[in-house]
């Protein structure tokens, strides 16, 4: 799937020989026809029906399909913060650097396995998915998701429930802990 997104926006790339004028006639056009465009130019539907927000990212992506987009230095950056970016921008950074894109989020626990917060005196459980999360049993996409129910105002999700990047510890010559 990756490889036919990158595909698709190579397509784009090379049908934007005017960039100004591609981004000038994003003014023009209705909310079901930016959408349109940011399905062609991302490869993917857009989940916002924002005028204001889809034509700032629309020009975002016009922009660095004709200019390049990002710098050696800036990739090199992102990949040095790995999990301190979400994870749909992770997986875009792969994408376009042609390595696989990471199927699972270091920060979280294998499927099957119980997440815990307390939050106002209660506790709170979420149970890790294949593809979600299951809390008070109903399905969510995300944690962060989960965090706005519980407190009714925006969270990252990894933060609310305290969730950082695992790593392994080194192991002793011969390989047993």
């Amino acid at each position: 799937m990756a490889t036919n997104v990158l595909q698709r926006a190579r397509t784009a790339m090379h049908e934007l020989p005017n960039a100004p004028a591609q981004m000038a006639a994003l003014d023009r056009m209705s909310v079901d026809e930016l959408a349109e465009k940011f399905r062609e130019l991302y490869g993917e539907p857009t989940r916002t029906r924002n005028k204001p927000y889809l034509r700032k990212r629309l020009m975002w992506r016009i922009q660095e399909l004709s200019e390049g987009g990002l710098s050696l230095r800036a990739r090199a950056k992102i990949d040095e913060l790995g999990d301190e970016f979400p994870e749909r921008w992770r997986m875009r950074q792969a994408a376009s650097s042609g390595l696989p894109a990471p199927s699972v989020d270091s920060r979280l626990p294998a499927p099957g396995c119980t997440i815990e917060k307390t939050h106002d005196g209660t506790l709170h459980r979420v149970t890790v998915l294949e593809d979600g999360f299951e809390y008070q049993g109903e399905a969510f996409r995300s944690l962060s998701a989960i965090a706005k129910r519980i407190t009714g105002t925006n969270w990252n999700g990894f933060t609310f429930f305290g969730l950082k990047a695992t790593t392994r510890a080194p192991q002793p010559e011969g390989g047993h802990p």
